[in-house]
């Protein structure tokens, strides 16, 4: 995929899991503890017992009733398959040495972070109000994802913090020009703001800027969150029934699907309407 002049920018299926191109690499490489999101205790590196040998999940449909909530709200952007079939060449962990399965276990969430900040670049290139560092946010993208094809040694080192920073610094840039005009006034501005479980029934957070928020179990029922930037933000059972997130900005599916919604929860074309959402 291109955009408008010529500068390669990843596919929106390049960025989204495609399992069947996996090896099971979430299911292996990192590790949970028995909580309300896991039934069981497994350590990084170590198959959950509800992989197959085909590398398919043996109670996907079930998940949320064996109490494996964690699992629904995942999402690898696409690095699973990244991973196995471009830095492993299509070389399953199950075979060769353990020492190469422990360089793929090491190297997918790092390809994971990466294929995030593809997510979001991706996204700030389609805001037309970021026209003005469009550029910038193109050679970003260009090198976020010659990143991603490096070799698997040099991705197991690689340090993602600084890559990071950086562009999450054109991020925000495209946030303020995406907001501008909106969303005005100190009660706006809370990024990073602990609101876990606030009352905030039909609150008016157009153009907020709610970057990193905790809004754990928070009440946002009716809330008008359209271009709320909401990139990092916690919305583990936030109920968003009959919201309006309407062009809410890096809004991902993992948070929609941490989230409480309706049939009138109206939400921005990037994400779906989950399935075990109030029906």
């Amino acid at each position: 995929m291109q955009d408008e002049t010529g500068t390669a920018v990843p596919a929106p299926t390049e960025l989204k899991a495609d399992c069947a191109q996996c090896f099971g690499l979430c299911c292996v490489a990192l590790p949970f503890s028995a909580s309300a999101d896991f039934a069981i205790d497994k350590a990084a590196g170590s198959p959950c017992r509800n992989l197959r040998t085909d590398n398919r999940c043996g109670i996907h449909t079930e998940l949320r009733q064996r109490g494996f909530n964690g699992c629904t709200v995942y999402d690898c952007f696409g690095a699973g398959q990244k991973v196995s079939q471009v830095t492993f060449q299509g070389a399953d962990w199950r075979s060769g040495s353990g020492e190469r399965a422990r360089l793929m276990f090491d190297v997918f969430p790092v390809v994971r972070q990466l294929h995030e900040l593809l997510r979001y670049l991706t996204e700030a290139l389609e805001l037309s109000a970021a026209r003005p560092i469009h550029p910038e946010l193109r050679r970003e993208c260009d090198r976020t994802e010659a990143l991603t094809r490096r070799a698997p040694e040099e991705l197991a080192v690689l340090d993602v913090s600084s890559v990071r920073q950086d562009v999450n610094v054109l991020l925000l840039r495209a946030s303020e020009l995406a907001r501008a005009g909106l969303g005005r006034g100190r009660k706006k501005e809370r990024r990073g703001a602990d609101l876990m479980g606030a009352r905030l029934k039909g609150a008016d957070l157009r153009g907020a800027n709610l970057r990193g928020a905790f809004l754990i179990a928070a009440d946002l029922t009716g809330a008008d969150l359209r271009s709320a930037d909401l990139i990092g933000a916690d919305l583990r059972d936030t109920d968003l029934t009959d919201a309006d997130l309407t062009g809410a900005l890096f809004l991902t599916q993992p948070q929609v699907n941490a989230a409480k919604g309706s049939p009138g929860t109206r939400l921005p074309a990037s994400v779906t309407r989950p399935g075990h959402w109030t029906p």
